[in-house]
């Protein structure tokens, strides 16, 4: 996260992660999405070639959210609180809870 904040603060002309912030929510959220895809894809796939590629998507669906977080400039640090904030609390009960959309 400390190179993605500092991504932002100081924007290298040649930087994937700058050709992102430009792009904003749209352009993150997209990449957010095809990485997840692809996630989902390695993770049916068996063996130790399934495990590794599995452990590449992640690591890029991974990278992606921290982009979108860094856009947004929601430290790690909060989704944290807000993960502490949830534990002892049934996933479903902390669903139910939530405002119907």
């Amino acid at each position: 996260m400390a190179v993605i904040e500092d991504r932002r603060a100081n924007p290298p002309e040649k930087s994937y992660t700058t050709k992102l912030f430009k792009g904003g929510v749209p352009k993150i959220g997209e990449k957010i999405m095809e990485e997840a895809a692809e996630v989902v894809e390695a993770a049916g796939e068996e063996g130790e070639e399934g495990r590794q590629h599995l452990i590449y998507e992640a690591g890029d669906l991974i990278y992606h959210l921290f982009v979108m977080l860094g856009h947004r400039e929601i430290p790690l640090s909060e989704v944290e609180a807000e993960l502490g904030r949830r534990f002892g609390v049934s996933g479903i009960d902390e669903k139910a809870s939530r405002p119907q959309k």
